[in-house]
């Protein structure tokens, strides 16, 4: 039975090659399937071309394929050579793997190999998204990158500002973790460490080894043994102890305080920070060489802002798991999107609480529920206003001066309008028009007109 589907395309006239990679597919249980403009099929994609094709047409194809599904699986096969400057031209423009049919070693075995994973990194991704919630494309590709993470065996360096989910995605990093008798999870906030007992709470102590050591502790070096520490905020940990610390990264070996004794020790470390640690090495307050043993991968979370689509869907989470409120109203989810959220993550859900707990009885939750002390400050609103018309005069008198027309400025400015209002209503053509005042055949005919635009440019 066939299992493994794909789609293709191609941009070479070699129709003998193209004919005789296809024959080699469908021998191995391929399914192959034409790609047409517009689909939304969520299965890979197999770009065909030789050292002849566009560039400039395959990029607007493959961002048209980019379009259609939020997280697409491009392989770009070659019908002949791969000229090395190509190669990298298609990666920075989404292609995925890149390699040349006839002259690679088993293709097919390559091809399979990389679609496994792949299948088996998205049933993760969705695994992860039970917790660490989001569908936007920039917290996809950071879930992808946590599960990357996680199936190997490398130290991590997660950094991102506070409240951005550094522990949580840590302790997901460890479920993951592809070890079989993995042990404990132990975290250590680096924090809270306590600058005459910091060394016992590391390495632990023996008994008598210092006052008030009345019997024998272990370290959370040692405990985390065969499994993972986890140093929370670690650009705080004192300099003599990160001397310490690269000692047990690069040795293996620990001593307990008050011992001399050497004792072996293996485990995964995951450490989080919200400073630049590469800034913290220029003013002498981090050891570089610590560094590079830290981040053998380096994950970056992003803040709030850059992932602003899963505000709605981040509350709604919090409503329903937390405060077991099902029903919401549209005017509170966009008083919530438009927010900004110094403290992120933490922020938002801090907010969703006020206002789940100001709600009374049954029905959906509505803008009455928000506390008077989180409403906009509506006097700032309006000078933001009047600073927004001046700076957008000024625009258009530049733009006039320089030759652009009443109604190219008119069309300009409409389909800034129309995008945006459909961006901020996530699809939804109704909310968009009744936003703008317009009817939505006016955005449904303006969704065509794009998407007219991608297909004659490819």
């Amino acid at each position: 039975m066939k299992n493994l589907q794909i789609q293709y395309l191609f941009f070479t006239k070699n129709k003998k090659g193209i004919a005789d990679v296809l024959y080699d597919l469908e021998k191995n249980q391929f399914e192959i399937i034409p790609y047409r403009l517009s689909e939304k099929l969520q299965i890979p994609f197999v770009v065909f071309f030789d050292s002849e094709s566009s560039t400039d047409k395959m990029s607007e194809l493959i961002k048209e394929i980019q379009q259609s599904t939020i997280e697409p699986k491009i392989i770009a096969i070659s019908i002949d050579t791969v000229p090395k400057h190509l190669s990298w031209q298609l990666l920075k423009i989404g292609v995925n793997e890149v390699f040349a049919w006839f002259t690679t070693v088993n293709p097919v075995v390559i091809l399979k190999s990389r679609l496994s994973y792949w299948k088996l990194t998205d049933e993760k991704v969705r695994f992860l998204q039970k917790s660490l919630v989001g569908e936007s494309k920039v917290w996809l590709q950071t879930l992808h990158q946590i599960v990357d993470i996680a199936m190997s065996d490398s130290a991590v360096l997660i950094w991102g500002e506070s409240g951005t989910g550094k522990e949580l995605v840590a302790r997901k990093i460890h479920e993951l973790d592809k070890r079989e008798e993995k042990k404990d999870y132990i975290v250590v906030d680096c924090t809270n460490l306590m600058p005459n007992l910091s060394g016992s709470e590391l390495f632990g102590h023996e008994k008598g080894s210092f006052t008030n050591a009345i019997s024998m502790r272990e370290g959370a070096i040692e405990l985390a043994n065969n499994g993972t520490l986890f140093l929370d905020e670690l650009g705080e940990l004192p300099i003599a102890l990160q001397a310490e610390l690269l000692r047990v990264l690069q040795e293996k070996t620990f001593k307990r305080v008050g011992s001399n004794v050497w004792r072996k020790v293996n485990f995964r470390l995951i450490s989080a920070t919200n400073r630049n640690l590469e800034d913290e090495i220029k003013k002498g307050n981090f050891r570089q060489d610590l560094f590079y043993r830290i981040s053998g991968w380096t994950c970056r979370l992003p803040n709030l802002d850059e992932r602003k689509a899963d505000i709605p869907v981040l509350a709604k989470h919090f409503f329903k798991e937390i405060y077991h409120r099902t029903q919401i109203d549209e005017q509170v989810l966009e008083f919530l999107s438009l927010r900004t959220y110094q403290g992120n993550i933490r922020e938002l859900q801090q907010l969703v609480s006020r206002i789940a707990n100001k709600h009374i009885g049954e029905g959906p939750v509505t803008i009455g529920d928000i506390p008077q002390s989180d409403w906009p400050d509506f006097d700032k609103l309006h000078t933001k206003k009047a600073n927004t018309e001046n700076e957008l005069e000024q625009l258009v008198k530049e733009m006039l001066y320089g030759g652009v027309s009443l109604r190219d400025l008119k069309d300009m400015i409409g389909d800034i309008a129309k995008r945006e209002a459909i961006d901020h209503e996530r699809g939804n053509l109704r909310m968009a028009a009744q936003r703008l005042g317009c009817s939505q055949r006016i955005l449904q005919m303006h969704k065509k007109g794009s998407n007219l635009k991608i297909h004659k440019s490819a």
